[in-house]
């Protein structure tokens, strides 16, 4: 088995934590930075390339800043994101807007931002219209082909199950519609696969879409400016997995454009993509303390840190790869349940896992939380949301948000004022 190591040290932890108790999400500044300008380096060649980081995925401004640095822009969904990217200097062009079932207020604050909509639905065509007095001259259309999505190692993905994006008659149609309203420069957009660990999924999926903008120009005269592959590129969770190349998925897709879109005269087409777990998600980490052992008809460790702090063990039963700091290099004989404290027995972040003794008071890292961490984090049964830390290419410690208090848990309660008398 392959092993996979954390990028902070137990010495480096063990100052941390005398600043910032845990638990608390800990992120990669050096790794980040690598990252994305591999990211940047691997499409290149396309001119008009641009990565639209996925802000659900880590939407923290500290670490939107770092990916500006490298060109990135943002992909927002909501009315916060909008207000986010907004906050950091992201705005127009460099914000991609694909909502669904979006409310008209975030239509408007989108438009009034100058960012490229991209649109879920034909009706939202009108809507859209009806919303903000227009249809923008620059406008892009989410495209679900329906039934299943196969490339050469298999099926990967059922998008005819999802509720994102136009029917390919819709799409055409849609299209039509768009121009006939006054939009002048058109993309198209697509999102089939989450998470994938292969190199053929990118190119697989620009195959699909630039043929696709192929027939759109043959159809309907409309030439399509930039194609948006969307995310889907997904990191390696489990130590057997091999990450994908960013190298090799870019040069794949460039095979395909000088395949497909050059010949057609459509050359000139800008590649955009919105990753987020690829961007972020294996340099960052949950930093947690084992605070209690159990052992009655199986062996459990309970930390600090609960599903509040990281849901994806208990919403999806998905792996997290766990370092007992200090023990990495003794033997995994102890077979734990490593949980949390919440009343639901699915907050567990191991099951069954092979790992060293485990003692009261050791720190344990739990692995690849640097995207759909912190940001799917909630506060069932009272629990707080942990601090950020970003651990800087110097090796300091910056607080990048700070843990919240039950001042801020109780702020909304305008009428009943819980705090008054709180004597602890």
């Amino acid at each position: 088995m392959m092993k996979k190591e954390p990028f902070v040290s137990k010495e480096q932890l063990e100052e941390i934590v005398k600043k910032y108790p845990t638990p608390f999400h800990l992120y990669d500044e050096k790794g980040i930075r690598a990252n994305a300008q591999a990211v940047k380096d691997a499409f290149s060649w396309n001119k008009g390339y641009k990565e639209y980081f996925a802000v659900k995925a880590e939407p923290n401004p500290f670490i939107i800043q770092i990916l500006k640095e490298y060109g990135c822009g943002c992909d927002c969904s909501s009315m916060t994101e909008l207000m986010l990217s907004d906050a950091v200097g992201i705005r127009g062009e460099d914000i991609m807007f694909s909502s669904n079932n979006t409310p008209a207020e975030e239509f408007r604050v989108a438009d009034e931002l100058g960012a490229v909509i991209n649109l879920d639905d034909i009706t939202h065509i009108d809507f859209l219209e009806k919303t903000i007095g227009k249809i923008p001259e620059t406008i892009s259309c989410r495209y679900n082909p329906g039934g299943v999505y196969e490339i050469s190692n298999g099926i990967m993905d059922n998008p005819g199950d999802a509720k994102y994006g136009f029917t390919k008659e819709q799409l055409f149609e849609g299209y039509r519609i768009l121009k006939e309203k006054g939009a002048k420069r058109f993309g198209l957009h697509s999102f089939l696969v989450s998470n994938t660990v292969t190199n053929d999924y990118y190119p697989a999926l620009a195959k699909t879409l630039f043929e696709l903008a192929v027939e759109i120009q043959e159809k309907l005269g409309i030439k399509i400016s930039f194609i948006n592959l969307s995310g889907g590129v997904g990191i390696a969770y489990t130590p057997e997995q091999t990450p994908n190349d960013i190298q090799a998925i870019g040069e794949g897709v460039h095979k395909v454009f000088d395949e497909v879109l050059v010949p057609a005269g459509l050359g000139d087409t800008a590649i955009y993509t919105e990753m987020g777990r690829f961007m972020t998600g294996p340099y960052g980490c949950l930093v947690t303390r084992a605070v209690h052992e159990k052992h009655t008809y199986k062996d459990y460790i309970g930390v600090d840190a609960c599903a509040a702090n990281l849901m994806r063990p208990a919403m999806y039963g998905a792996y997290h790869h766990i370092t007992v700091m200090g023990k990495e290099n003794e033997p995994c004989e102890y077979k734990y349940d490593v949980v949390g404290s919440l009343c639901e027995n699915n907050d567990k972040f191991a099951v069954d896992r092979m790992l060293p003794k485990i003692e009261t008071g050791d720190l344990l890292v739990i692995h690849d939380t640097g995207a759909h961490g912190f940001a799917m984090g909630y506060n069932y049964n009272g629990r707080l949301w942990s601090a950020e830390v970003l651990l800087k290419e110097d090796g300091s410690a910056q607080l990048i948000r700070r843990a919240q208090t039950p001042k801020d848990y109780f702020a909304t309660f305008d009428c009943f004022d819980i705090l008054k008398d709180m004597k602890y």
